[in-house]
This record gives C-alpha cells, sequence and structure tokens, in this order.
C-alpha cells in the first residue's frame, strides 16, 4: 500500500488510539484531513460503507461489538427499525496518518434538509449507486447540491454481486446524470469504484473475480488522491459556520462545524452573529472533535476540522462563530420550503389523558420549538382556525418520524389530514409537484397505470428492460399523491420501488375526489364484543379485535361502499337458557388491519383525526356524534 510520509505512520501506529487529540497542538498541525460527505439514494449502501471504513480502519478494538454489528452509525432506534438514516452523523477515521471525517447523509428525500445543512461541511462527497437500481430521483438531488457546491466527486457503484446488477448501464446512467447538472468540465472528472459495501470490498477497476481477497482500499486511496483538503486559514481570526447542534444534559448544547478560520480552544472569547448581525458575545467552554463515533476534548482543534463547541446556550443552525476582531458571519444556510402541512393540537378524546405524559398544549408547544432548534426543515405556527399548531414538512415521512419520536418519549396528541402548501405565484395560486420515478415488475404496470390515471400523473418516460421490469416516470401534483404508498403497497403486494423528487411549484391542476370507500365508526362507547364484530365483518374490513375499548365516533373499519356507516361493537348476545356464554368461542374472525402511523396519515379524511398517544394509534371523526355531523355537513354549527 502507498504510504503517504512514514513519519506519519509510525508516529500513529505508536500512540493509543484515543490519545491522539490529546497530544496539543504540535500533533494537530502537523495532520492531513479529509471531510467527505457519504450521498446516496435510500437503500443504495451508504451506511454500510461506512461500516466497512471504521472497521477496515480499526477504529474499534477486536473485542468491541461495534465490529459485529451493521448500520453502526444508524443507532437511532426508528433508523433501526425503518432500515433507513435519518439524521446525518458524522464521524472520523485514520488512513495513512489523515484523519477523514465522514459524513453520512440520509438518503430519502423527506430528510433532504438534513443534506442540505450538513454537505456545507465537506469538500469532496462519495456518491453511491446501486448496480441494479442505478440514479434515482435524491441521487439527482444529492449530486446536484454537491455540484453546486463544487465538491470534488467518487463515484461508487455498490452491489455489483446483485443477481440483477447491470453495471455498465448503470454507470452510462451515472455519465448522462453528471452531464445534465454539471456546471464545469472539471465536474466530469471523476474516479468510478466499484464496490461489495456490506463485504467490505472496493475494486478499481471492475473485477474479474468478486471471491478475490479485497478490502476498502481503493475507496480510501480515492479520497486522499481525490477530495483536497480543507479550504481554510490558519492565521485568520477564528470563524465557524454552525451546521449542526447536539444536546447534552451535562455540557449543554453542541454547536458543530467545519473551522473554515484560525483555532479555537476553551476560555476563548467569540460573538455569535446572524450573517453580520450580533445575537450575542459568549465564551467557549470545551472544545471536541471527532475521533471514530467518540467526541474527544481537546485543548485546540485545527483550521479544517469538523468540531463541537460548548458554552454557547442559544445558538441555532446557520449562525456564525466568529473572533471578536472579525464581526462578519456567513450568509444562513438556505433551504427548500416544505410542502406539506399538518395541524397539531392537544388530544380531545374522550380517552384523552389516560395513556401519554405529556399531554397539554403547552407541553406539546414546548417539545416542537425544542424540535425546531435541530429538526430546520420544519416549520412550526400557532393554528389560525383554532387551537394546536400547524406543523410544516418535506413530506409525509418526515412528519410521521417527527409524530413517532414524539408518542416515543411519551407525548399525546391528534393530528388532522396531511395538506399541501399552495402559494400565489405572479398572482396565480400553484401546488408543489413531484417526479415520482417506479420500478415494478411488467405484471404489475397496468395497477401502476390506473392509480395514476385517476391521480392526474403525466407520464414523462418509460422504460422496460430485459429483466421483466418496468421503469415509469411521471409528474404529478404532492395534492394527488397522498395516500398513494398505502394504496400502491397493497394493490402491488409490495412487488417494486418508487421515490419521488420535489420539482418545483405549477399551476393549481384538477383535484383528485376522495378516492378512499368511507368508514365504519363507533356507535358508543364500551369494548368491542367478538360477537359484534361480525357485523363489522360483513360491512367491511375490522381494524380493531375483540375487548378493545371503543367511544362514539371512534373508525373501528373500512366499509365495502362510499358511505360511512355507525355500528354498535360493544353489543353482547343474549343469554337464553340455550345459548350459553361460551358460544362465542365458535366465532371466526378475520384478523383486523393494523395501521402504521404512516399508513394512519395516509388514510385520514378532512373530516377525521388521528388520535395519537404512546400505546395507541386511533382513528376518529372530528365531530363525534352524529347529530354534529349531520350539521356540519348542512353548512351549520355542531353545536345545537
Amino acid at each position: 500500500m502507498p504510504s503517504r510520509g512514514v513519519s506519519k505512520v509510525v508516529y500513529y501506529v505508536s500512540i493509543p488510539r484515543y490519545d491522539l487529540l490529546s497530544l496539543g497542538r504540535g500533533f494537530l498541525f502537523s495532520m492531513d484531513i479529509r471531510n467527505v460527505a457519504i450521498i446516496a439514494h435510500v437503500d443504495h449502501g451508504k451506511t454500510t460503507l461506512v461500516d466497512g471504513m471504521l472497521k477496515q480502519t480499526h477504529t474499534f478494538r477486536d473485542n468491541e461489538a461495534e465490529m459485529n454489528q451493521t448500520t453502526i452509525l444508524d443507532a437511532n432506534p426508528l433508523e433501526r427499525e425503518k432500515g433507513i438514516t435519518i439524521l446525518a452523523k458524522n464521524t472520523s477515521v485514520m488512513y495513512n496518518g489523515t484523519k477523514i471525517n465522514i459524513i453520512d447523509t440520509p438518503g430519502h428525500a423527506d430528510f433532504s434538509g438534513e443534506v442540505e445543512r450538513t454537505i456545507n461541511m465537506a469538500d469532496g462527497a462519495v456518491l453511491v449507486v446501486d448496480a441494479a437500481e442505478g440514479p434515482l430521483p435524491q441521487t439527482q438531488f444529492v449530486l446536484k447540491k454537491a455540484l453546486e457546491l463544487h465538491l470534488k466527486l467518487i463515484v461508487v457503484v455498490n452491489k455489483i454481486d446483485r443477481k440483477d446488477a447491470r453495471v455498465e448501464e448503470v454507470v452510462k446512467e451515472i455519465e448522462e446524470l453528471f452531464l445534465h447538472l454539471a456546471t464545469h468540465e472539471d465536474d466530469l472528472m471523476y474516479p468510478v469504484i466499484y464496490a461489495i459495501g456490506r463485504q467490505g470490498k472496493a475494486w478499481d477497476p471492475y473485477p474479474e473475480d468478486m471471491n478475490a481477497d479485497a478490502d476498502l482500499t481503493p475507496v480510501f486511496e480515492s479520497i486522499l488522491k481525490v477530495i483536497p483538503p480543507p479550504k481554510a486559514n490558519a492565521d485568520m481570526p477564528t470563524k465557524m459556520l454552525v451546521s449542526t447542534l447536539d444536546f447534552d444534559d451535562y455540557k449543554g448544547t453542541y454547536a458543530i462545524g467545519k473551522l473554515t478560520q484560525g483555532t479555537i480552544s476553551p476560555g476563548q472569547s467569540i460573538l455569535l452573529l446572524n450573517e453580520n448581525e450580533k445575537v450575542g458575545q459568549y465564551k467557549i467552554e470545551q472544545v471536541f472533535t471527532s475521533v471514530g463515533l467518540k467526541r474527544v476534548e481537546t485543548t485546540i482543534a485545527k483550521t479544517g476540522d469538523i468540531v463541537a463547541v460548548t458554552g454557547i446556550p442559544d445558538v441555532a443552525i446557520g449562525q456564525t462563530i466568529t473572533d471578536p476582531s472579525d464581526p462578519t458571519g456567513y450568509p444562513t444556510i438556505k433551504l427548500e420550503e416544505p410542502t406539506l402541512k399538518i395541524s397539531l393540537s392537544a388530544n380531545t378524546s374522550p380517552f384523552a389523558g389516560r395513556e401519554g405524559k405529556f399531554c397539554t398544549a403547552r407541553q406539546i408547544h414546548a417539545r416542537l420549538l425544542k424540535e425546531k432548534q435541530t429538526n430546520i426543515g420544519i416549520n412550526i405556527t400557532d393554528n389560525p382556525q383554532g387551537n394546536g399548531f400547524i406543523v410544516a414538512g418535506r413530506g409525509e415521512l418526515h412528519l410521521a418520524i417527527l409524530l413517532e419520536n414524539l408518542r416515543r418519549e411519551g407525548y399525546e396528541m391528534q393530528v388532522g389530514k396531511p395538506e399541501v402548501i399552495l402559494k400565489e405565484i405572479d398572482g396565480q395560486t400553484q401546488e408543489p409537484f413531484e417526479e415520482i420515478t417506479i420500478e415494478i415488475d411488467n405484471a404489475y404496470v397496468g395497477v401502476i397505470t390506473e392509480e395514476l390515471g385517476k391521480r392526474k400523473a403525466e407520464m414523462l418516460d418509460t422504460f422496460t428492460s430485459d429483466r421483466g421490469v418496468t421503469r415509469m416516470v411521471y409528474k404529478v401534483s404532492s395534492r394527488n399523491l397522498l395516500g398513494f404508498r398505502g394504496d400502491i403497497m397493497t394493490k402491488t403486494r409490495g412487488n417494486g420501488i418508487f421515490s419521488t423528487r420535489f420539482i418545483g411549484y405549477f399551476p393549481l391542476g384538477a383535484h383528485v375526489p376522495k378516492l378512499r370507500n368511507g368508514v365504519l365508526i363507533a356507535f358508543e362507547t364500551g369494548k368491542s364484543t367478538g360477537y359484534a364484530l361480525q357485523t363489522v365483518q360483513e360491512r367491511g374490513k375490522a381494524f380493531i379485535g375483540p375487548g378493545v375499548p371503543v367511544y362514539a365516533g371512534m373508525i373501528i373499519g373500512m366499509n365495502t361502499r362510499q358511505d360511512d356507516i355507525e355500528i354498535n361493537v360493544c353489543k353482547i348476545k343474549k343469554l337464553t337458557n340455550i345459548h350459553s356464554a361460551n358460544a362465542d368461542i365458535a366465532i371466526q374472525l378475520d384478523p383486523p388491519t393494523v395501521f402504521s402511523l404512516e399508513q394512519c396519515l395516509d388514510f385520514v379524511e378532512e373530516d377525521e383525526l388521528l388520535e395519537i398517544t404512546p400505546i395507541n394509534l386511533r382513528l376518529r371523526k372530528k365531530f363525534l356524534t352524529s347529530v354534529e355531523r349531520n350539521r356540519v355537513d348542512r353548512g351549520l354549527s355542531p353545536k345545537v
């Protein structure tokens, strides 16, 4: 393996791993740094590639648990459950005397705010593309952001061991994408590496034998060769753009970013700026840099490194930390605006307060304001039409993850149907549109075509491969796309993949009427019985089983017809001298349909609410009695 300075290598291997940054100024200023972002579409193997990089550089001891784990950086329970990266994270490895700061970014379009705010810490990026799926909408989004920042790119064609891999075609598709997005001829000069991320193997050029011994050395060597050192000036006064925040019960708020000028040390006085507007003057308490997955305290941080500092309690993402001698700030991070909103308020159902620890509007508001500090992709405002708040985000998954996090923390709330955010542009009402790419088995092409036809989608492209898979690209309004995920997963039995990309605002188009059937509504409060659920089963699909507490106005099933029906699901069989209480044992009920939180958001209609507690998800009507609903339908006040 080629060496990048023998003295540095010897120095590195002779020192215990986690004592590197305690050596002081001399070592820090002799160490090379590379800041690289790992970017890709969801599920193309970014986090798995980072796993291999961490293990190959022996960031962990051989007996540490991480050596046998996968998706090491995705420590959040929701990330592990869903198999996606939600929060951008940074770690570091040492390779041949060079510290490589790695920023692992989300791949799902709904979390593109995480990409936008963290990618500015990088000086280059590794673009990971699946060898079978090729470039998809989020691939285009993250590549466009990287090229706008003039980052040097390395392409990794991952999963080349897949049976349906089409490596040559994918490489050509990547070339076409670069040609489409590049703004300078230098953007087209990128190396291509072929990898099997889950095995920790990479090759340059394409391997003749994938079973041969290999590791990720080609990736590391490309990073050192292609990615430039940070553009930073050690002789200038301290300056750093805050790209992310973290919190600790003991140390308070961590402000994290790339130190673009000077050095920073504990006890140093700094100014906090909103661009060029002074927010306050503070004193740095502690300075940390990354060593593997750990934050290690240091007495001085090197220019160009990604650092975390404490001592600034009111800091926000996008602000600038600077030396008082240079009171100028960086431009605030610009994000694409949210396109979807929901109303959120304290729970008002008859079961309110039974299952949550935090149930009041004041507690919910305080938690949302805390979320806004780190999740800058959301907007929170008071609801002008009543109690509660309007929470706006990038998409259904973005909002669902927020609600799921609140739920797991013990919050109890209710939310309405997601609505798109309309804009007045040049005197015309416009709505957000998305480009949706679908790869589906040929057997389900008709299903997709029919469903998107109902939703007024416009086909932009279609292609059928020799593998019996069709790729279709449509343009459709975000408003008409609501609920599509759940519907199509059911109708195609989970076959195929689809992904979306926000493409801008266009004139308001035709709105799709309600596509869903009516619902079955509980008539009275009590506990459901198997005897009563037989009637539900005859009418449609049940959402609950026997013995479940219900209240009047709660949705307990889906009707087979378009209208809503009230059903008494608490009634019991009348006992006689012939029929005994054990007669219910013979009742045959189908398993109830249980929705996830995302599916509930897809399902709910304008006259309905979703009740969210730490224990249960309940769908309900906004107005619980039939009298109130009838009055609203006639344009009257719900209260007599």
